[in-house]
């Protein structure tokens, strides 16, 4: 049976019964809760909600991840605690290092490209997966890397590749959230108007030349087509909406006849003296 939760605007969100089910996240020997909050706050934004902490150096919970984590409660109150890397991952099938450091390990390392792709194909397959990120100090230790099946890295800037671990954290979850193969959030589906009828433009650049006639604007006259031409084509490509259409009469209109009190000295400057 699907959980039913709310999103922050209080809307239902259910979750399909198919939906695949998401990687683990191991944060190791973390020292500092405020990255702990952090992290659970990047998880949940990206869909990812099972934390598991290995021996958290300030210990669980953690009043200073509260304020970091801005409304990832779920998140930070269901994470589990462990004493040894072992005993966090002994439920999973396939797990990722999270390291910028190269290791003279034999084991693969496997880009941010192709993370998501094998993530999602290793769990349709009912399998579990989780990554482990290292302590903010030194990162993963090589005792930690072997029990992984791969190590996945970053491309990092090779002078400078210490990432603070709720962004390393924040970088994974869009990974993963990316590699769905959605490609536009549903809540934006469907945020643009239709493009106005043909007919509407049409009237719209008539009503235009018959200002733009009245001002004088043609001149010479042999070359009002190529001044009209010019004129439209911009505004054919802007692909308009209906409403966008009637602002951009109002603006003709009000241009030329003014609006409220300065439709008034308009008419007033235009009477015959």
């Amino acid at each position: 049976m699907n959980k039913t939760v709310k999103d922050q605007l209080g809307r239902i969100v259910s979750k399909p019964d198919n939906a695949i089910v998401s990687p683990v996240i191991i944060l190791v020997n973390p020292q500092l809760g405020e990255n702990i909050g952090a992290a659970c706050r990047s998880m949940l934004n990206f869909g990812l909600t099972e934390l598991r902490l290995v021996a958290p150096r300030d210990g669980w919970p953690n009043p200073a991840a509260e304020s970091m984590a801005a409304g990832a409660v779920s998140v930070m109150e269901n994470a589990k605690v462990y004493p040894s890397t072992e005993e966090a991952i002994a439920d999973l099938s396939y797990i990722l290092a999270a390291t910028a450091r190269r290791r003279e390990l034999e084991v693969p390392v496997i880009g941010t490209n192709l993370v998501g792709e094998k993530l999602r194909a290793t769990a349709s397959q009912g399998l579990r997966t989780g990554i482990l990120f290292g302590p903010e100090k030194a990162g993963l230790t090589n005792a930690d890397v072997v029990l992984c099946d791969a190590i996945l890295t970053y491309p990092v800037n090779p002078a400078f590749q210490s990432l603070n671990l709720a962004q390393a954290v924040n970088v994974f979850a869009f990974l993963w959230a990316a590699s769905d193969g959605i490609e536009m959030p549903e809540l934006f589906e469907g945020a643009l108007s239709d493009v106005a009828p043909r007919q509407d433009l049409t009237r719209m650049f008539d009503h235009l030349d018959t200002e733009l006639d009245n001002a004088g604007f043609y001149f010479p006259v042999a070359k009002r087509p190529l001044m009209q031409q010019n004129i439209r084509a911009p505004l054919t490509r802007a692909k308009m909406s209906a409403q966008e259409v009637r602002t951009f009469r109002g603006m003709i209109k009000a241009l030329a006849e003014g609006r409220g009190k300065a439709r008034v000295k308009q008419n007033q400057r235009n009477k015959p003296s």
